[in-house]
């Protein structure tokens, strides 16, 4: 590593006992200095600091992938519901009209009969409006913002919900998920052969894993470090101000109700509730794919103990490693007794011969900084939980959507589709999978470029703090401004849109939109040290 660059080293960070102090080592140009620092993951408020009202609390038991689909058997039972309230209501209205006229003995009811006209309406709004006011109140209750950005996103799984997953994934479970996505975008429907762990480019591969995810517990505590012990001596090598939003995100309306019933519910003893989505994944999987017409890698999990991980194609590693050449391997020792060769072996022969030595390449500096970027791009995607974004929008959110609007628009639609018999309603049904499909794919191009380019921001800052140049990135993706190359789990450049991380064709394309952004984001970074230093 270039003298020009910051090496960060962490011994040890526990982030796991509340209230205790850790020490976080860290290497500049070869000096190491200690900083003492304090990490406290969220806990239930102390019952004197309790402030939130219960219906804010309240708004938490909405946040689960199972509230929106109790909200469309509740529309579905309202819109049943409709028809009858209307016909009472023309009931009502003309009952209204003809009593004053020709039968003048019922006038004394008149005054309950417009009553019960004024309830039916409120009814009959109140019934059009529960759709939009379950799913606005779902919404509400799953708002969050995303760490380090502070961008507005919405997760509509509660925190059991999302350790249900983690545990799935945990452990083996990640390779078997991993291996049913490769086989289901392979001809063969089988996967491909995995690169052992022995192989070097596999080590290659984790190392430098292992090197980028040993910075991420410093994103908890950006706020608290000393920027002048932690800066490059470089001046031109752009480094990241503390982020706004820290790596443990603000607790959600779930644990907002949990800290109210501990505060007047009596128990034994308070507990800390940590949620999920604040339990750090690393060390994560990472998995050598021998694909050598592949050039591009994917991430895919959440959670701790290796639910979450990285897949990365030979055909990468074979792109940069042609880009620039090798540096020259290490030059192969001869033992000594080999020169002389003793009785024994002259006896014995290659029984007690030792196994002949191969060269293994040594990749340069600039291979493994063109690795990392990539490395650093998918583990932003983990470290954000991106996952679950995805899965809460593809799978949850837009279907329960579009299918609590096909249930109103056939109740709309009813007094003219009762005429053509079921048929109407089988093509409006059918109707609806398919825009459900259309929004899907719409929905994911919008989002999926949002978390694209989030994920690029995020990895620089990984990459300034892991030590290498963040300007590296701006080079990665310009040289690959013309390439459809997305982190998808399809491995065919020319097709990306049938991948899971696939954006499809929008306005700009990808890449020069993300040179576009990262450009942006290091000139902020510039711009907020140079007020910082003019302040002082």
């Amino acid at each position: 590593m270039s003298a020009g660059r910051v090496g960060l080293g962490l011994d040890r960070l526990n982030t796991g006992t509340l209230g205790r102090c850790s020490k976080l080592k860290l290497s500049l140009a070869g000096r190491i200095r200690e900083k003492d620092c304090s990490v406290r993951d969220f806990h239930v408020t102390r019952r004197n600091q309790m402030g939130p009202p219960l219906i804010l609390a309240l708004l938490g038991t909405l946040k689960s992938s199972t509230a929106l689909g109790i909200a469309n058997t509740v529309v579905r039972v309202a819109m049943t519901l409709v028809p009858a309230i209307v016909v009472k209501h023309k009931m009502l209205r003309k009952w209204i009209r003809k009593i004053p006229e020709h039968m003048p003995q019922w006038e004394h009811k008149l005054p309950h009969l417009t009553k019960m006209l004024r309830y039916n309406k409120i009814l009959l709004r109140v019934l059009f409006l529960l759709p939009t006011i379950l799913i606005a109140a779902t919404m509400l209750a799953s708002l969050e913002r995303a760490p380090l950005t502070g961008r507005w996103r919405l997760i509509l799984l509660s925190a059991e919900e999302e350790d249900q997953i983690a545990k799935q994934l945990a452990g083996n479970g990640w390779r078997a998920a991993v291996a049913s996505i490769l086989s289901s975008t392979s001809e063969s429907a089988t996967p491909p052969e995995v690169i052992p762990p022995q192989d070097w480019r596999a080590q290659w591969v984790e190392s430098t894993l292992r090197r980028l995810e040993h910075v991420i517990p410093v994103l908890q505590i950006e706020q608290s470090l000393d920027p002048h012990k932690i800066r490059p001596e470089d001046p031109e090598v752009p480094f990241p101000p503390p982020s706004k939003y820290p790596l443990l995100p603000r607790p959600r309306a779930t644990q907002m109700l949990r800290a109210w019933c501990s505060r007047h519910v009596p128990s034994g003893e308070e507990q800390d509730h940590v949620p999920a989505h604040t339990l750090l994944g690393p060390p994560y999987s990472v998995l050598l794919v021998d694909k050598p017409d592949s050039r591009n890698a994917f991430s895919y999990g959440f959670g701790p103990h290796g639910a979450g991980g990285v897949v990365v194609y030979s055909g990468f590693l074979d792109e940069i490693l042609q880009h620039s050449p090798n540096a020259a391997p290490p030059p192969a020792t001869v033992p000594a007794n080999t020169i002389m060769p003793s009785f024994w072996s002259q006896l014995f022969g290659s029984l007690l011969s030792s196994p002949k030595r191969t060269s293994t390449p040594v990749p340069t500096e600039e291979q493994t900084t063109e690795l990392a970027v990539l490395l650093a791009h998918e583990l932003a995607h983990l470290v954000l939980s991106h996952h679950l974004e995805t899965l809460s929008s593809a799978t949850i959110l837009i279907p329960s959507v579009v299918s609590i609007f096909t249930d109103v628009v056939r109740t709309v639609m009813f007094p003219f589709t009762m005429f053509f018999g079921p048929f109407v309603n089988d093509a409006l049904a059918q109707m609806s999978k398919v825009g459900s499909g259309e929004i899907s794919k719409r929905g994911e191009i919008c989002s999926g470029r949002k978390m694209e380019i989030e994920a690029d921001v995020v990895s620089a800052r990984l990459l300034a703090y892991a030590g290498f140049d963040p300007r590296e990135a701006i080079k990665f993706w310009e040289r690959r401004i013309d390439q459809n190359t997305e982190c998808s789990a399809d491995s065919n450049l020319e097709t990306p849109s049938q991948g899971s991380w696939a954006m499809g064709q929008g306005v700009h394309p990808l890449n020069q939109e993300r040179v576009l952004r990262l450009r942006q984001e290091l000139t902020r970074w510039e711009k907020v040290w140079a007020e910082a230093s003019h302040s002082h």
